[in-house]
C-alpha cells in the first residue's frame, strides 16, 4: 500500500525548489537528502516543457536533494528539478513510500493511518457502527472517519475517553461515543 507522505504546491524562488504540504509525523527523517519518493501525479495535468512537442512527464521517482523548513513549511530541491518552471510542473503532485517501508511505532498507543483504515468500528457492546474510511488530522485531535453503513459519514474524535481500544490483530476500533455525536 502506497503512503502519501507529501504534496507538492508551488515553486519557491528561481532555482527549482518547491514548498511541500507534509502529510506526515516524521517529516525530518521523510524528506531527509538522499531519500527517493515514489510519485503520483496530482489532478492537474503536467505543462508543456519548454521544447516545442514534448511533454513533461512527473518521474516516477525524485530524490531529495536538500530540505529546510522556512516559516512553517517545508522547502524541497529535487535532484533533475533546476528552474522554476520545472519545478511548476511538479505541483500537485503526490509523494508517497510504500507501507512495508515504514517501521511501525514504538508507542503501542500510537498507529499510522494505514493501520486504522478499513477496521470495524463496534460499542464495546458489539454493537457494529461502521469501518474507518480514513483519518482526518485536525488542529486539536485526529478524527476517525466513519462509513457508517447507510453510507453516511461521521467524525469520531480519536482520544481514549471516546476510542478506548484499537484491536489491530482483530481487526476493530472500539468506540464509546455519547449521545448524538454519529447523528451529527
Amino acid at each position: 500500500m502506497q503512503l502519501v507522505v507529501g504534496r507538492i504546491g508551488k515553486p519557491h524562488g528561481v532555482r527549482g525548489e518547491v514548498t511541500v504540504e507534509v502529510r506526515t509525523d516524521e517529516p525530518e527523517a521523510r524528506f531527509a537528502p538522499g531519500t527517493v519518493l515514489r510519485t503520483e501525479p496530482g489532478a492537474t495535468p503536467p505543462p508543456t516543457s519548454d521544447e516545442p512537442g514534448v511533454p513533461f512527464q512527473v518521474p516516477a521517482e525524485l530524490t531529495i536533494e536538500e530540505a529546510r523548513f522556512h516559516q512553517g513549511r517545508v522547502l524541497i530541491a529535487f535532484e533533475g528539478i533546476p528552474d522554476r518552471n520545472t519545478a511548476e510542473a511538479l505541483r500537485g503532485t503526490l509523494l508517497v513510500v510504500d507501507s512495508a517501508d515504514v517501521t511501525p511505532p514504538d508507542d503501542p498507543e500510537e498507529f499510522h493511518d494505514h493501520q486504522l483504515v478499513g477496521l470495524a468500528v463496534v460499542t464495546p457492546a458489539g454493537e457494529r457502527l461502521g469501518e474507518v474510511a480514513r483519518i482526518d488530522h485536525a488542529p486539536s485531535s485526529d478524527l476517525l472517519v466513519l462509513r457508517r453503513p447507510e453510507g453516511r459519514t461521521a467524525l469520531i474524535p480519536f482520544v481514549r475517553a471516546i476510542v478506548p481500544e484499537v484491536d489491530l490483530a482483530g481487526g476493530r476500533v472500539i468506540v464509546d461515543p455519547p449521545a448524538g455525536l454519529l447523528d451529527l
